[in-house]
């Protein structure tokens, strides 16, 4: 098909709207940005890394000379070869489609011109991350932190992130005559307003009407949380109830999406009596609110309410993220209080030692922590675009420069993505509680220490905790790398480990009906993480199965199933539209 002509006169008038739309969009930007502090602004403590790498370098200039001159070496062979086929009018013969989903237009493999950009591209973002790979003399923390802003400055780079210099961009601008531009800073102008880049379409998904929908009832609230019961789907249920802890960094119902991915639908399916905690999006009145109190009106609460509504003194319990490092710090509570009223307890992606917590450690120390108290003195929380725009950091390709090219440079509505969706649907964290986990748990590793840290009266020790347990960890989590959650099942004394493929959440959200991932099992443990994935299992499909196999074992004989007698509103409740 014929190329749609250019036509000059609405280009140009698209041209000069685009125009006086960025004029619009940086003025109201600007006008939001707060002012940064006097002297010197560092909010992500790069300065000294920075002042020391140069120093190592400048020690031994032959290498850096060295390396530079490989780099000029290459790109000059490149270019000569480039060169030749753009001055010989001849499409490269390169039909192998990039991995890199930023370069599948085959205009990045069969025109010289982009295809030398791509190549220049590459040639000089491995030669950088090598030479700051090679830098010698730098500590663990300082060399995490150098090679993943280098990365971050890698990816912005990239030209398929530019107008002119992304061919799928360019055919786009010509044959619109610019609309796609002035749709694109339409689009811009919206998510400047909002705060954030929109990862999703925001009009595809309600909370209760399309997600969140599996049938169940708010039976009890308190200051931090409500309590859902779902309503049983078979005429027996296991006797012993389940309690799903989710993190509160995001809100519940990414357990509990559409129906066919909901991990809450299959669970009440096979026949457990199941309640989620929905945790409130904390506001300045929440600010003194501690990691224990999260222990006591969360998990305790629940249990007790669980106990008044089937008369049931045990509880299974799944920990989620965060809502799993809770867990284990009740159980290690408990377990100095002789209080065993967790029968299992299953930790889906979480930490529990966080020596080496990957990319999100770059976000911590000292002085980035004291100036994140400080804003979060002010309002009380940690406002939850902060939060999302640090994880975006973590997949800056996927979750940031995709966006950027597909809203604001091609001019398109993003594709409806129910986890995108509960991704773009923030939460405060509240400040007492945020700054103790990001100092005890992330800074200095202390909840795997005996007697690191200090819940109400008790030291907590992980170690003296029996429960049995069930990980489940994600083989390409870049929030909690798989294998520091490994380190974590070991401190336990019954803990099996279970690994998922994909990531933090797309691993756990993963029904038996899609065949996507697969899931590795070994029920060994004591060996280093590399050696124990040699050693297990793979098998195809979803882990949902291998743990009900599992769980099964303490949920106990069955039992009629229960109806809720009484309660304060449907599911969702309202504290997940807070």
């Amino acid at each position: 098909m014929a190329r749609k002509k250019t036509d000059i006169n609405a280009f140009y008038a698209n041209m000069a709207e685009s125009s006086n739309l960025l004029n619009a969009v940086l003025k109201n930007y600007s006008s939001k940005l707060p002012l940064p502090p006097q002297g010197a602004y560092d909010p992500f403590n790069m300065g000294q890394v920075i002042f020391d790498s140069f120093q190592k370098m400048a020690s031994d200039p032959e290498k850096v000379a060295n390396s530079g001159m490989d780099f000029y070496k290459n790109w000059g062979s490149l270019w000569v070869e480039s060169a030749k086929q753009f001055l010989a009018n001849n499409k490269s013969e390169d039909n192998k489609v990039s991995a890199d989903k930023r370069f599948k237009d085959g205009a990045w493999r069969h025109s010289p011109a982009f295809k030398f950009l791509k190549d220049s591209y590459f040639l000089y973002a491995n030669w950088l991350t090598e030479l700051v790979q090679n830098i010698d003399g730098l500590d663990k923390k300082e060399r995490d932190k150098l090679e993943f802003y280098t990365t971050q400055f890698i990816d912005a780079i990239s030209p398929s992130n530019f107008i002119f210099t992304n061919p799928e961009v360019l055919r786009a601008t010509l044959e619109s005559n610019g609309e796609n531009l002035v749709e694109g800073l339409r689009k811009l102008a919206e998510d400047v307003k909002r705060g954030s880049i929109r990862q999703t379409d925001l009009e595809a998904f309600e909370v209760g009407k399309n997600l969140a929908i599996t049938p169940g009832k708010v039976v009890f609230e308190n200051d931090l949380m409500q309590l859902i019961q779902y309503e049983p789907q078979t005429k027996e249920v296991h006797k012993t109830p389940l309690l799903f802890i989710p993190a509160w960094i995001n809100k519940y119902y990414i357990v509990d999406l559409r129906p066919e991915n909901s991990l809450a639908k299959w669970l009440v399916e096979q026949g457990h009596t199941l309640f989620i905690i929905s945790w409130v999006n904390p506001t300045a009145k929440h600010a003194d609110k501690a990691f224990a109190d999260y222990m006591s009106e969360g998990i305790f609460a629940a249990a007790e309410q669980i106990e008044k509504i089937t008369g049931e003194k045990q509880i299974n319990a799944i920990g989620y993220c965060l809502g799993g490092t809770l867990l284990a710090t009740a159980l290690a509570y408990m377990a100095e209080k002789k209080d065993e009223r967790i029968k299992s307890a299953t930790f889906l992606t979480t930490l529990l030692d966080f020596s080496d917590a990957g990319n999100l450690s770059v976000f911590i120390d000292d002085e980035q922590i004291k100036s994140l108290e400080k804003r979060m003195n002010k309002t009380g929380y940690l406002d939850g675009n902060e939060m999302a725009a640090t994880f975006s950091m973590l997949r800056s390709n996927d979750l940031i420069w995709s966006f950027v090219v597909n809203n604001y440079l091609l001019g398109k509505d993003p594709f409806p993505f129910d986890i995108l969706y509960w991704n773009s649907d923030t939460t405060r964290m509240p400040a007492k509680m945020h700054s103790f986990y990001l100092r005890n748990m992330y800074l200095d590793n202390k909840l795997a220490k005996p007697g690191g840290i200090k819940i109400k009266d008790v030291k907590i020790d992980l170690r003296k905790i029996k429960t049995p347990a069930y990980f489940l960890s994600t083989i390409k989590d870049h929030i909690a790398p798989w294998q520091s959650t490994f380190k974590g099942a070991q401190l336990l004394k019954n803990a099996i480990f279970t690994l998922a493929d994909s990531g933090h959440v797309a691993g756990v959200v993963s029904p038996p009906a899609k065949t996507k991932y697969p899931h590795w099992v070994s029920r060994e443990l004591h060996q280093d993480p590399g050696k124990w994935l040699k050693s297990a299992k793979e098998v195809e499909g979803s882990w949902w199965p291998d743990w009900d196999e599992w769980a099964k074992k303490y949920a106990g004989k069955m039992v009629q199933a229960r109806k809720i007698k009484k309660h304060m509103e449907n599911s969702p409740g309202s504290y997940v539209n807070g």
